[in-house]
């Protein structure tokens, strides 16, 4: 299919094919086994001119291939066959004018839960996606949206996709200035003005309807701050997700628990999303999270709701998810209309 699509591209010379899927790992491994794969997957993507990113986390694999259309064929092929990991599934499969990760054969980045290490093994992103993302926090602080706008428009048309700018520069951009602020290295005043500014540049990402599109059109989500939160940076940019991917979308900043399970009496979603600050930890937020999440699945219990929760919180810590009751944590926005329209069809089958 990429091969196919590079032929129809102007200049295909120059187009290298992009391929993102995520797996779940048959056998938990250690950090040794990935150090292994790493270091033969570099071997064998430097062969090939292949580069990208691996992403180990929570028993699954996450990885980008970018590179001409038929390495990255040989290398998908190869994937496929690997008994390690099962449940393989493509993300996303384009044609770009450039790479996201041009210095890395590959970019391994793994979290474990090892209680004898008890530590975060991780790599530093790509130069050139740092060097994006300082810009971006940059203009943030600066109140500079024309030049933001700018910088997500010439990003997009370099190739970078909606998943690939909301998870490598606004997600992290968001948790970057709430450490300035936290490391006193801006005003509260900064902070908020910076969050406005990524949620306009987040509404200037294009997103390609999916082909589950037509399927979710008859799927209703509510998207909702957290009773109180003030930071609604994720639940905005959620709405441009799920419309564009069919959804009936409504949205809710309440003021409080009353306040949001009485919308969800009135309007009974097939989803709701529950959205702590993509930029502050919220620790604290845990305990009135969890009794929120208990009372909105008394008020619709007859008519059962998937309920996902996000934010920093859940990004850094996704088992978090469970200590609430949500049916989902999504450490990103990427992928989650998709997600959600999965766990609503099995709700309805079980």
């Amino acid at each position: 299919m990429l091969v196919q699509e590079s032929q129809e591209q102007e200049g295909s010379a120059e187009w290298v094919a992009c391929l993102t899927y995520k797996s779940v790992a048959t056998a938990t491994p250690r950090v040794s086994d990935l150090d292994r794969l790493a270091n033969k997957a570099r071997a064998r993507n430097r062969s090939l001119d292949v580069t990208g990113m691996l992403l180990f986390e929570d028993g699954c694999f996450l990885q980008t291939l970018e590179g001409p259309p038929q390495a990255v064929g040989a290398v998908w092929s190869s994937i496929q066959r690997d008994q390690r990991h099962a449940h393989i599934e493509v993300l996303s499969e384009h044609m770009a004018a450039t790479r996201l990760f041009s210095d890395w054969d590959l970019l391994l980045e793994g979290r474990f839960a090892d209680l004898h290490r008890g530590t975060r093994q991780a790599a530093k992103a790509p130069p050139a996606i740092a060097e994006h993302l300082a810009r971006l926090v940059e203009l943030a602080l600066n109140a500079d949206d024309l030049a933001l706008n700018t910088l997500i428009a010439g990003l997009a048309e370099q190739g970078w996709t909606s998943e690939a700018i909301l998870s490598l520069l606004i997600e992290p951009g968001a948790r970057a200035l709430a450490d300035a602020w936290l490391d006193d290295r801006c005003s509260e005043l900064d902070l908020t003005i910076g969050l406005s500014m990524l949620q306009l540049a987040g509404h200037a990402v294009r997103y390609i309807p999916s082909a589950q599109s037509i399927r979710n059109s008859r799927y209703r989500v509510l998207l909702a701050t957290a009773p109180g939160e003030k930071h609604m940076l994720g639940t905005t940019l959620l709405a441009d997700q799920f419309l564009a991917s069919g959804w009936q979308v409504d949205m809710a900043f309440p003021d409080s628990e009353e306040a949001l399970t009485n919308q969800m009496n009135a309007q009974h979603p097939d989803a709701v999303d529950i959205g702590l600050s993509d930029a502050m930890p919220r620790q604290h937020a845990i305990e009135q999270l969890r009794s929120t999440i208990e009372h909105s699945r008394l008020i619709v219990s007859e008519h059962p709701t998937v309920v996902s929760v996000g934010g920093r919180l859940f990004a850094e810590a996704a088992a978090t998810a469970l200590s609430v009751g949500a049916d989902h944590a999504r450490q990103g926005l990427a992928g989650t209309s998709v997600r959600l329209a999965e766990l609503v069809r099995k709700s309805r089958l079980d």
